[in-house]
């Protein structure tokens, strides 16, 4: 994943509320193994009638929207599932931004941790946003800057991120680059952590492949079982 601080893009409105992952992309579009491809898949009821034929009236349908990496959408965007294939084909469509009045909780953190950044501001800045782009969509395009953390048309929004989700963003790094930058603390706890309480590390409790772990049986389970054959 490549990091980024600023970008300037086509910014397409679709201004509805509640817009839930299957909305996004529909379970019978996640067919692939991997994330290349999922944008033919983004939004495919809404884009697409009939054998794939295209929904004319639909917003990514319209020149220049087609062309969209920013998303002006309503309140509430990404609700529903917690499926990551919405933000992989919300990606994969080239989209580097949502700007949304609120986010699915769990949509919102895979935003982050997949490069996109979830930008949160009030329906009316949004709406601000949307009316000062259709004029000209193609010369009017928000620029979002990480580094000041603000959406600038003619006047500048400011929103928020988490510091870690802002890092991820900027720097290219995944939730495990993240995890693993602290290596050596987690070694230093495993090895405190084995001479503590040694008997979780045993080998005698650790199974082999296909092997059973053996061990005694209490007291406690021999009455239980008197009392089962009785």
């Amino acid at each position: 994943m490549t990091g980024w601080t600023i970008h300037q893009g086509i910014a397409a409105p679709m201004l509805e509320d509640n817009v839930n992952t299957d909305a996004i992309i529909p379970s019978k579009e996640m067919k692939r193994v991997s994330k290349a491809g999922m944008a033919e898949g983004l939004f495919a009821n809404l884009r697409y009638e009939g054998d794939r034929d295209p929904v004319a009236e639909f917003v990514l349908n319209r020149s220049p929207f087609g062309n969209a990496s920013i998303l002006l959408t309503g309140s509430n965007f990404g609700c529903g599932s917690s499926r990551e294939h919405a933000v992989w084909a919300l990606k994969d469509y080239g989209f580097r931004a949502i700007i949304a009045e609120a986010f699915g909780g769990i949509f919102f953190d895979n935003c982050m941790a997949n490069g996109v950044v979830p930008v949160g501001l009030p329906k009316d800045h949004i709406s601000e946003i949307a009316a000062w782009c259709e004029t000209d969509p193609e010369a009017r395009k928000p620029l979002i800057n990480l580094d000041k953390m603000v959406v600038c048309t003619e006047r500048s929004y400011s929103f928020q991120l988490p510091e870690a989700g802002h890092h991820m963003i900027t720097t290219g790094q995944s939730p495990i680059d993240l995890t693993l930058a602290h290596k050596n603390a987690i070694d230093m706890f495993a090895q405190k952590d084995k001479a503590t309480r040694p008997w979780l590390y045993h080998p005698a409790q650790m199974a082999s492949p296909g092997k059973t772990i053996s061990r005694a049986t209490s007291s406690n389970e021999h009455k239980m079982n008197g009392i089962a054959d009785r």
